[in-house]
């Protein structure tokens, strides 16, 4: 098997969890080549983060066509064009066809601001809050076609505070997500993490992962 070499960054805003993506890659931390940023949406920040260091980016504006599965199959081509291993979903808000992820199976990521399985979807943080938890969190998955139901790779815990609203709790768990995503994304191109498609189980060195996740040590007291 030849090892990893090219990702794919998927966007649609800021472009905050890229950002940790980028800076980890200048330091040596991220094994290949991030080959292009795509962004559905032209205004996104994250276009010119990319662009000042010098990585190639394109935008597809999903406002374009006319359904899921036509934007769908352009992305696809687009992202195809390049030779990916790995396409790494950060913050791209659209939901993905099946057709789409079932393309990328085994080599589509995602990071989610819970502790899945609790909370898919949005206002996790909100959510979170209303319900008395105690812990909250962020989660890295492989993404199968159930939203935000592919099996966990990695987790990273905060504690919730008494006076937390959604907003600092948000940031509190924003802080764990870069390290977490980084260190899954690096995993998976040094070709040390990945996905049984028959058994749907998470493997690291070729040994399934204890209940299909791992906290990597970046949780908060």
């Amino acid at each position: 098997m030849t090892a990893p070499s090219r990702y794919v960054v998927l966007i649609s805003g800021s472009g905050t969890n890229l950002q940790a993506l980028i800076d980890a890659s200048e330091r040596g931390e991220i094994p290949g080549t991030l080959a292009v940023v795509i962004s559905n949406r032209p205004d996104a920040k994250g276009l010119e983060r990319a662009a000042s260091h010098g990585i190639p980016t394109q935008v597809l504006d999903h406002k374009g066509y006319a359904d899921r599965e036509s934007y769908d199959a352009a992305l696809m081509a687009a992202i195809d064009q390049h030779a990916p291993d790995l396409v790494v979903l950060a913050g791209f808000m659209r939901i993905l066809t099946p057709e789409f992820v079932q393309h990328y199976e085994g080599r589509l990521l995602n990071i989610h601001p819970s502790l899945l399985p609790a909370y898919k979807g949005l206002n996790t943080h909100q959510r979170a809050l209303d319900a008395g938890e105690t812990m909250h969190g962020c989660s890295v998955h492989f993404v199968t076609p159930e939203l935000d139901g592919g099996p966990v790779i990695a987790q990273a815990r905060v504690p919730v505070q008494s006076d937390d609203t959604p907003a600092s709790l948000a940031a509190r768990v924003q802080t764990k997500e870069y390290p977490l995503y980084v260190r899954c994304v690096s995993l998976f191109m040094a070709g040390r993490l990945t996905l049984n498609r028959k058994s749907g189980i998470v493997m690291l060195d070729d040994h399934p992962l204890q209940s299909n996740a791992i906290d990597m040590g970046l949780s908060a007291e």
